[in-house]
């Protein structure tokens, strides 16, 4: 599968790190046929039937996969019935606490999570004036920091896992643990997302030259013919249209708000995502 990463600056040096979005179908059927290629658990008894199942009955890096996607259902499931609450009921509430939190997670991390193990190529487009190298080395950047800064984090927040469950004996949700269970599982995907965005922009991936890449295979991979840089496992694409939409939208060394949703809209970004870039530093 190709992700397709949206680079621009947005204020000053900041610049923005957005996957685009798929369509809506093409994430529906992809969405389905997961489901029917791997069925998650839906309770403790058929995960731990599932886990044990396997001959020789040994804890194997899949069933571990298995058990973080089945605390991530269930974290989407409860987070689902607090967002459909009833307004200014407690669940209500609990939901607006939530998202205050996350909206303090950088989007480095979003950008990160969005990589998944299924991408085997990365399309990274970005306004014909910035300089390719310049681009791909701020990437490639983003992806070691990850590296190093999410498991920093996974350990510490898996760490202070157990320490929130003594927040059980109060009649209210535990909602410590649940953050924190939350951040774990979001560190360990940010975690395995800069691993695999780090060995797709490097060259060390595949030693392939990209000089080696015929026109036709250059082709089947960008869908048409043109001379962005090229590798087997990454295509460096300028855009005309991103370039003059950010010449047209630029006001005091930033993009304005009604630039920044346009580019948004045209490249099917998440508004909100982007807009974090405007402050991170």
């Amino acid at each position: 599968m190709k992700a397709r990463v949206i680079v621009f600056p947005i204020r000053g040096r900041n610049w923005c790190f957005s996957r685009s979005g798929e369509p809506a179908s093409s994430t529906i059927s992809s969405t389905t046929q997961q489901q029917h290629k791997y069925h998650i658990p839906s309770s403790l008894k058929d995960l731990w039937t599932r886990i044990y199942a396997t001959p020789g009955k040994k804890f194997t890096p899949s069933n571990a996969e298995l058990v973080i996607d089945f605390a991530s259902n269930k974290m989407n499931n409860a987070w689902i019935a607090l967002e459909t609450a009833p307004a200014g009921s407690l669940k209500n509430k609990i939901h607006g606490v939530g998202l205050k939190l996350l909206s303090r997670v950088k989007p480095s991390e979003i950008l990160l999570k969005s990589i998944t193990k299924d991408v085997t190529n990365v399309e990274i487009m970005y306004p014909s004036s910035l300089n390719a190298r310049l681009v791909r080395r701020r990437l490639r950047h983003i992806a070691l920091r990850g590296t190093i800064i999410h498991k920093k984090y996974f350990y510490g927040s898996l760490t202070l896992l157990p320490l929130t469950t003594i927040f059980t004996v109060l009649p209210l949700p535990n909602i410590p643990f649940f953050w924190i269970l939350f951040r774990t599982y979001s560190h360990w995907r940010a975690l395995q997302g800069s691993t695999k965005l780090l060995q797709l922009v490097s060259d060390s991936g595949n030693h392939t030259s990209p000089l080696a890449i015929t026109a036709e295979k250059r082709t089947e991979f960008t869908g048409k013919n043109d001379h962005s840089s090229f590798h087997p496992l990454w295509v460096l694409q300028p855009s005309k249209e991103l370039e003059e939409q950010i010449s047209r939208g630029h006001v005091n060394d930033s993009l304005s708000k009604c630039s920044v949703s346009k580019i948004c809209k045209s490249f099917n970004l998440n508004i909100i995502d982007v807009l974090k870039y405007e402050n991170l530093y």
